[in-house]
């Protein structure tokens, strides 16, 4: 029944998501060439504010929780779990005041409107995942880019997105290089449950009725503690705040 009455609903979503994306193109152009980094930033962030507000019409709600333990003035390097398209835009406009950046396929880097002007202008990098070559130095500029300004970077270790909410083992590799080259930073573990169920019939229909959580659990620096303990603790918080 909720697949029937969501195709309908769906079309509506979908035209007013496009809309967005379309309509803050330019606005991102405009931001970015004239006014600079700040603007830039600030037309990404409403962007995104209507982008979760249009899944309103889906039913879905948020929850947000703790962004009262997250530090400030220091690099912050998000660790989550990942289910779908619907975990990036929360992060982007709750987590605005910590200028959230992501390490992204470098396919996403072409051909969507807002979506690839932003990564490929708003301090974000694109990696080739077939190719480390190229991944890792770029990861590295990433790490190093938030130790310099105080921001924050967003990295899913599990490489792709889980389509039931089961997590999948967490990759080492680009966290490492984070931890490396930004050794003033927070990890700031992200459960995020529930985003699955948006696309549980595939990118149509949309689910209807769901309520996103994303728990931050408690951040610490990296500073003197060796990786391995960093990795493992890190995927800890994360899974054990995922609710199959």
């Amino acid at each position: 029944m909720q697949k029937f009455i969501s195709y309908p609903i769906s079309v509506i979503y979908y035209f007013l998501f496009g809309s967005f994306l379309c309509v803050f193109h330019p606005i991102q152009w405009v931001c970015f060439n004239w006014f600079g980094y700040e603007a830039h930033k600030k037309s990404v962030s409403v962007l995104n504010f209507f982008l979760v507000r249009t899944t309103h019409l889906l039913g879905t709600t948020y929850d947000f929780q703790n962004r009262d333990k997250l530090p400030k003035g220091v690099p912050l390097i998000i660790v989550a779990n990942h289910q779908s398209l619907y975990d990036i835009p929360p992060i982007i406009w709750f987590m605005r005041d910590w200028h959230p950046k992501f390490i992204s396929k470098k396919e996403l880097g072409k051909g969507i409107p807002s979506v690839s002007y932003n990564l490929r202008h708003g301090g974000s990098v694109l990696i080739d995942r077939k190719d480390p070559k190229q991944a890792l130095p770029a990861i590295k500029e990433m790490a190093e880019y938030i130790e310099k300004n105080n921001r924050s970077t967003v990295i899913f270790p599990e490489g792709t997105r889980s389509k039931t909410g089961v997590p999948k083992k967490f990759s080492e590799n680009g966290l490492k290089i984070l931890c490396k080259y930004a050794p003033s930073a927070y990890i700031v573990p992200i459960s995020i449950n529930n985003s699955w169920k948006m696309v549980r019939f595939g990118q149509f229909p949309m689910g209807l009725g769901n309520r996103l959580t994303f728990t931050i659990q408690d951040p610490f620096p990296i500073n003197g503690i060796p990786f391995e303990q960093i990795m493992e603790r890190t995927e800890n918080a994360v899974v054990n705040g995922i609710k199959n």
